[in-house]
């Protein structure tokens, strides 16, 4: 299978040179709006390019306010921090994910806890969920979800939406009600991802995008917070370039804020980015499908979106029939010049987090033995 698939690959992107698992695609306007903001001078935080990308991304989104920052981890921090987090909380996220997600909590001083992923997503499940508060958690006098050992607050869920598929967002937003959790979504993944015709990262309070140069559009280095109203956006505006109080000329911070700004010369490479992002999500889209038809009849299964998802398909992903299997295919594809790559190692089986609180992760660590990603850069990539 491994010789067939690299052939298929390099026929795809018409060429035997090495083929990454996912590279920028730059024919639009990039130099132009770089070179612009060059001439201007505003290269750092100040910039019509900033502006413009986040009102972009409000109106493909629509999220009520979005606010660009450095990176997709400055992101997620700072939404964790709008949605009240502290040191000493705890928070239910995967296993199975990005160490970003992680490292948010870690440096915020809180504790992750780690539940099992569905099958039907790749993403947090929500029955793993609920079962796994039903055995620890408790709601108190002040209706708090607090750990039956500890004490500790369950102050929130953060779900990722792996490779750009939506998780079950419905049901999870019930067991968030039910727990009295904020639910706040690792949508760092998922630009052009749609759960019932709804864009991710519009569901929870707060949500962050990434736009590393991996992902289905980039600034290089840059991420996105998502605010479910206008009011919450103004603030974390406020807490993402330093808390600075407006005045022409005099420098007063109101609180301990966070310099968490995205260059101007970053955000003029996003603009460009986002006029072309429609085409690119029908180019991986018309990828997945003939990874799709490839894939039939073999004894390896292409993960195909959930029926209620219009996915992104930032990452394609194959399931191999064990994991012996998978380490031959990921050996001989990169030996010939096709990058593929095994999904990430449990956050549970890391230094930092292995003395974790985590439930059951069954599905987590089978998808860990036998998943493999494959490249998924859009076809524009050499036309």
């Amino acid at each position: 299978m491994h010789n067939k698939l690299v052939k298929f690959v390099q026929d795809i992107y018409q060429t035997k040179e090495f083929i990454p698992l996912h590279s920028p695609s730059f024919r639009g306007n990039e130099k132009k709006y770089v070179n612009s903001t060059l001439d201007s001078t505003f290269v750092s935080s100040v910039g019509k390019y900033v502006d413009k990308f986040e009102q972009q991304i409000e109106d493909f989104t629509g999220s009520a306010k979005a606010i660009a920052t450095v990176n997709g981890t400055a992101a997620l921090h700072t939404a964790l921090y709008m949605a009240g987090v502290k040191s000493g909380d705890l928070v239910i996220t995967q296993a199975l994910t990005f160490v970003a997600t992680c490292n948010a909590l870690y440096h915020m001083g809180a504790e992750p806890v780690f539940v099992d992923v569905s099958k039907i997503s790749l993403g947090l499940c929500p029955q793993a969920l609920d079962l796994y508060l039903e055995e620890n958690a408790r709601l108190n006098v002040d209706g708090l979800c607090e750990d039956i050992n500890t004490g500790k607050v369950y102050r929130a869920v953060v779900p990722m939406h792996t490779f750009g598929h939506p998780v079950e967002l419905d049901e999870l937003i019930q067991v968030c009600a039910k727990w009295n959790i904020t639910l706040v979504e690792d949508a760092a993944e998922s630009l052009g991802s749609f759960y019932k015709k709804q864009h991710t990262g519009t569901f929870g309070d707060f949500s962050a995008i990434s736009f590393n140069g991996n992902k289905v559009i980039t600034t290089g280095g840059g991420g996105m917070v998502l605010c479910k109203n206008a009011e919450m956006g103004m603030r974390t505006k406020h807490i993402t370039t330093t808390a600075k109080v407006p005045h022409p000329y005099e420098f007063y911070h109101d609180e301990a804020g966070f310099n968490y700004r995205l260059p101007n010369l970053n955000a003029a490479l996003g603009c460009a980015q986002m006029e072309v992002l429609p085409k690119f999500l029908q180019q991986k889209r018309d990828l997945a499908l003939r990874y799709m038809d490839f894939f039939k009849n073999t004894d390896f299964s292409y993960f195909k979106e959930p029926d209620y998802a219009t996915s992104n398909y930032w990452l394609n992903a194959i399931i191999c029939p064990n994991s012996e299997v998978r380490e031959t295919f990921i050996k001989e594809t990169n030996a010939q010049g096709v990058m593929t790559r095994p999904i990430w190692q449990l956050m549970h089986r890391l230094p930092m987090f292995q003395h974790a609180k985590h439930g059951a992760l069954p599905i987590s660590e089978w998808l860990e033995s036998c998943l493999v990603n494959i490249p998924s850069s859009p076809l524009s990539l050499r036309a």
